[in-house]
């Protein structure tokens, strides 16, 4: 695995560098959301043999229903080696600690994966305030920009594609010297052999759809431009792009018309 002596200390302490203890351990905080079916995830703060304060992130999956598991590679594998792919396509993104799974003649029945956490906050809760603080013309948002067209661009041109890539799993590090975006959640990252147009529109769109107006109105025509950077029709791809756009915005609108009947508010 790839942890050091002092992650592997750290995991041994605590019975996390076997799967029967990662699914009995109890020590950590559980973020739970709808949908995860037999998915668990968990917020660990720890503290290693020097004093330091170690933030990790751990998920659970099992036991997975026999039906689900017939000749798959596990859940925790996958996002283990999603995660070495883009570290090898020098994609900013989080460490995989260690991970486990448990087979039987069926396949996989469980599996778990610890990663570090990542510096900085998501988008999605810091950006709005960011926006306020720097001219949208200015030399700190210009350094913005080149970083978002640089993380989704080593994405693709490594032949991956993120699948949610929303403002939610984009974090922002911003320090007094520089700025730096990483991306995380990367379970779901794979390399299309078909249709790679089709599958990088839904990452563009999604990243579209999740950001703040006031960037998009100044900056997105420029970002999209320079992640193309001439190697496709910009206008083919943003009538692309918005389609998919308009279609989460619509699919949004049923759900919440369908969310306030199921409650009586209206």
């Amino acid at each position: 695995m790839n942890y050091n002596q002092t992650e592997q200390n750290l995991l041994k302490r605590e019975g996390l560098d076997t799967l029967d203890g990662a699914f009995a351990y109890t020590g950590a905080e559980e973020l739970s959301k709808p949908g995860l079916g037999t998915r668990r995830r968990f917020r660990l703060q720890l503290t290693d043999e020097s004093g330091k304060t170690v933030q990790w992130y751990m998920k659970r999956y099992g036991p997975i229903p026999w039906r689900q598991r017939l000749g798959r590679t596990s859940p925790a594998r996958r996002e283990f080696e999603n995660i070495r792919r883009l570290q090898a396509g020098n994609v900013p993104t989080m460490k995989a600690v260690t991970m486990g799974e448990e087979r039987d003649a069926l396949g996989v029945r469980r599996s778990y994966i610890i990663v570090t956490s990542v510096p900085g906050e998501a988008l999605e809760r810091c950006f709005d305030d960011f926006l306020t603080r720097h001219d949208l013309s200015g030399v700190v948002m210009k350094r913005f920009n080149d970083a978002l067209v640089n993380l989704v661009g080593s994405l693709h041109s490594s032949g991956l594609v993120h699948r949610d890539l929303y403002a939610s799993h984009i974090f922002l590090d911003e320090t007094p010297t520089g700025l730096k975006l990483y991306l995380i959640d990367l379970a779901r990252v794979f390399a299309p052999k078909l249709r790679t147009f089709r599958w990088r529109v839904k990452d563009l769109a999604q990243l579209k759809y999740s950001m703040p107006a006031t960037w998009l109105n100044r900056h997105w025509d420029d970002f999209l431009r320079r992640y193309l950077s001439g190697t496709g029709d910009a206008r083919i791809w943003s009538e692309a792009i918005d389609r998919k756009v308009a279609r989460m915005r619509q699919k949004q609108r049923k759900k919440i018309s369908r969310d306030t009947r199921d409650t009586g508010d209206i």
